[in-house]
């Protein structure tokens, strides 16, 4: 049987790590591949399974006839789905362990810092008063997390084991263990109602962009922190910085953005009440994301549906 050739279009700097990392995935799943890992002069005829970054070498995806798949290499879709990509072929998530644990020590982390209340104390000049303003025990203090794809549940679940009262919210009815499950427009007013933590971990898309403005802040806690660690349109950025100005808000840690890098103007560089983190909550990691692609390359080989495929029409 011939083995399906894999071309890899992902980031040039990644391309050692993956040429090293994808045949030792291979070898150990007992999957044969033939690796090409570069673009240029490729028999695009012969291509079974493209591993592709958006920010990557190719732009044109002519040619390729006998595709299978094209493997996204991040989590996120929307810049893939910007591209011309063949329709009749399968879109396909990365959905890897290195990813989910990633960003659960993001999540945890910052929900923790908030919750303890840490910002106030570390770094601190000026004495405190002593013995004061101790922090609510974990399940008294409300988590919301909006987002419970693989990674929210993962995050939630998290919290959930650390004690926090934890409620997730998704567009669709989903039910995970030991949180309160909310979904739809109903939904997401009763998931914001009161919460003093707000996690974000929602695609963008048309429904999702600045689905946190002025109207949803009002809902939360008075003085309640938010962690964006989903995309940066999902806030409104004016009414985010009314609200923490007018002290509505008490903080915000975003690691995403509507442009990226940061401008070196932005105002979320100055302002005292925002934690900008430049993109690292969760990324996809070449040991991990390897063995990830072989499985689902596997899947394909065995005439199996793959896992994560991408619903166009609906943007994740």
């Amino acid at each position: 049987m011939t083995a399906p050739v894999v071309l890899y279009a992902g980031k040039p700097a990644e391309r050692e790590a993956y040429a090293t990392c994808l045949p030792a995935a291979a070898v150990a799943a007992g999957q044969d591949i033939t690796l090409i890992m570069d673009v240029d002069g490729v028999d695009r005829a012969a291509v079974d399974y493209l591993v592709l970054a958006p920010s990557g070498p190719l732009t044109d995806f002519t040619g390729f006839s006998r595709l299978k798949a094209i493997l996204n290499l991040w989590a996120g879709v929307e810049q893939a789905l910007a591209l011309p990509l063949p329709q009749d072929v399968p879109l396909v998530r990365m959905v890897e362990e290195g990813l989910s644990l990633g960003m659960l020590d993001y999540v945890t982390g910052h929900v923790m810092r908030h919750h303890l209340g840490f910002d106030a104390l570390v770094g601190s000049k000026a004495p405190v008063p002593w013995g004061s303003n101790a922090p609510p025990l974990a399940q008294d203090r409300r988590v919301t997390l909006l987002g419970t794809g693989v990674l929210g549940r993962a995050c939630a679940e998290r919290l959930a084991l650390n004690g926090f009262n934890v409620t997730g919210w998704s567009r669709s009815a989903k039910t995970i263990p030991g949180i309160r499950n909310l979904h739809g427009n109903d939904g997401l007013a009763e998931a914001l109602d009161g919460a003093e933590i707000l996690v974000l971990l929602l695609p963008e898309t048309a429904a999702t962009r600045q689905i946190i403005d002025a109207a949803a802040i009002a809902r939360l806690a008075p003085g309640a922190a938010i962690v964006n660690a989903g995309r940066g349109p999902l806030i409104d950025n004016d009414a985010l910085l009314r609200a923490l100005d007018a002290g509505d808000l008490g903080h915000a840690t975003l690691d995403v953005f509507d442009v990226e890098p940061l401008p070196d103007d932005h105002p979320f560089w100055r302002h005292p009440k925002i934690t900008v983190t430049p993109h690292i909550a969760s990324v996809t990691r070449p040991e991990t994301a390897s063995r990830a692609l072989i499985s689902q390359i596997g899947r394909g080989e065995r005439g199996e549906p793959f896992k994560h495929v991408v619903q166009r029409d609906a943007g994740y």
